[in-house]
């Protein structure tokens, strides 16, 4: 049975619709609960891959969660046992700052529904292949990364340049969130300090809960095609050169 780790920051940002995706294909998922228990410090050890969710945090702010510290670590074994790894906003932050890219305040905060634009190595991408030149997805961020020195440049918004990118061929890092349904969209708009960030832009949850009538559908569609491809790197193994017999 493969095993993947998944580490979560806050309750309400949760694996969504790829939980039913690992679980179809066999999975084994461990939450790593950093909100419960910032202390912790697992290992890779008998995974076979690793997603970072989101978070309100920012990846510089080890002092006060020091767990970011031990995430970094994590990916660093990953990268090096050639696993997939998955991460999605602070998790491709902080995937981002593993690799070497700087971590800052966006120019603006991007939240509810916005246009993604493919770049032209995204259109070619295994798992963005699925997508159109554009496509409207869900968002919540206030900082954005600067793409990796050997990743590639994968997709943008208007707001945010770098929306996704990929490093090697099983490294991802998701700036927007493909992964929720209308329910976890319903229960981030409850959360107070969510709905403090949405009275200082002016926005509206009853705007998002309208937005998300009309493109929850599609989204749900391009989640479960793009994570497919993801799963699929599980099986993909390293090559190795095998001589002929004398």
């Amino acid at each position: 049975m493969k095993k993947i780790l998944v580490c979560q920051h806050v309750p309400y940002e949760i694996l969504g619709t790829l939980n039913p995706l690992f679980k179809e294909e066999g999975f084994r998922i461990r939450y790593v609960n950093f909100g419960r228990f910032p202390e912790l410090k697992p290992g890779l050890e008998g995974y076979q891959g690793l997603v970072i969710l989101g978070g309100p945090m920012g990846v510089d702010q080890e002092k006060v969660h020091p767990h970011l510290t031990q995430e970094i670590r994590m990916i660093e074994e990953a990268l090096k046992k050639d696993i997939p790894v998955l991460g999605i906003c602070l998790g491709a932050q902080l995937i981002a700052k593993t690799l070497g890219a700087k971590v800052c305040e966006n120019k603006e905060k991007e939240i509810g529904w916005h246009d993604v634009f493919l770049s032209e190595t995204g259109h070619h991408d295994p798992l963005m292949k699925h997508f159109q030149k554009t496509e409207k997805i869900f968002h919540w961020h206030e900082d954005t990364f600067a793409i990796p020195k050997n990743a590639i440049h994968l997709a943008s918004s208007e707001a945010c340049f770098n929306q996704a990118f990929r490093y090697g061929d099983k490294v991802y890092g998701f700036q927007f969130h493909l992964e929720v349904d209308e329910p976890m969209i319903q229960r981030w708009l409850e959360v107070p300090y969510h709905q403090k960030i949405l009275q200082e832009l002016k926005g509206t949850p009853e705007k998002i809960r309208q937005e998300t009538v009309h493109h929850v559908g599609r989204l749900k569609n391009l989640s479960e095609l793009t994570f497919s491809e993801f799963i699929k790197l599980f099986g993909v193994q390293k090559k190795y050169i095998r001589l002929p017999s004398r």
